[in-house]
């Protein structure tokens, strides 16, 4: 026998019911396919907003040049000639700008002392009145050991020295800087001299720390 005869149009099915297809079962699952070629690229977007306006920044220069200023000041004196053996020889004021820097002074200038037997002269920095103590005070000393019988021998020279120190430890303001001199500790004072024929000079520095 033959087969049997669809009606033209419709589908072949093995299960009808009321000339309608039933469905069957679900089939397995079928493998992934290969992965499809690229897409065509799509068309760029809308220009996003403007973000919000951020704070200003500081580039180095404007950091360096704020963080410190030079500040310095020089006092000088054509001749002294001071022969004073204790007590103050010349003071300079100077304006400090910070409180939290360091203050470099020098003093220059020539120096003598003589004397019979031995004998010690000191000469030092005051600042408003008081040695520094920042760490330690600034000084300079001269000693001699053995003079001529007279005081007023031939050993009497006259030589240009420094006292030179760092400071720390003093406020903001105006600063009275000053130059002494006076005795060493467990020795006699002798005849001294500063300043004598030449120019001497205090400079003070203010330093960041």
């Amino acid at each position: 026998m033959g087969s049997p005869s669809r009606h033209p149009g419709s589908s072949a099915c093995d299960h009808q019911y009321n000339g309608m297809c039933l469905q069957g079962p679900a089939g397995v699952p079928g493998r992934d396919g290969n992965p499809g070629a690229n897409g065509i690229p799509g068309t760029p977007g809308i220009p996003g907003r403007d973000g919000f306006k951020g704070e200003k920044g500081e580039c180095l220069r404007e950091v360096f040049e704020e963080s410190w200023t030079p500040n310095y000041k020089q006092c000088s004196w054509s001749s002294l000639n001071y022969g004073i053996d204790l007590g103050k020889i010349a003071e300079c004021t100077f304006t400090k700008m910070r409180s939290n820097s360091a203050l470099r002074v020098l003093f220059s200038g020539s120096l003598r002392l003589k004397c019979r037997s031995a004998c010690c002269q000191r000469w030092y920095f005051t600042f408003n009145g008081a040695e520094c103590s920042g760490p330690l005070p600034i000084e300079a000393i001269i000693y001699l050991d053995q003079g001529s019988p007279e005081m007023n021998s031939t050993i009497n020279i006259h030589r240009t020295s420094s006292v030179e120190g760092l400071c720390e430890g003093i406020g903001a303001g105006l600063v009275d800087i000053a130059i002494w001199v006076g005795t060493c500790s467990d020795y006699p004072k002798g005849d001294a001299s500063t300043g004598w024929n030449s120019v001497s000079r205090i400079i003070i520095e203010e330093l960041p720390k």
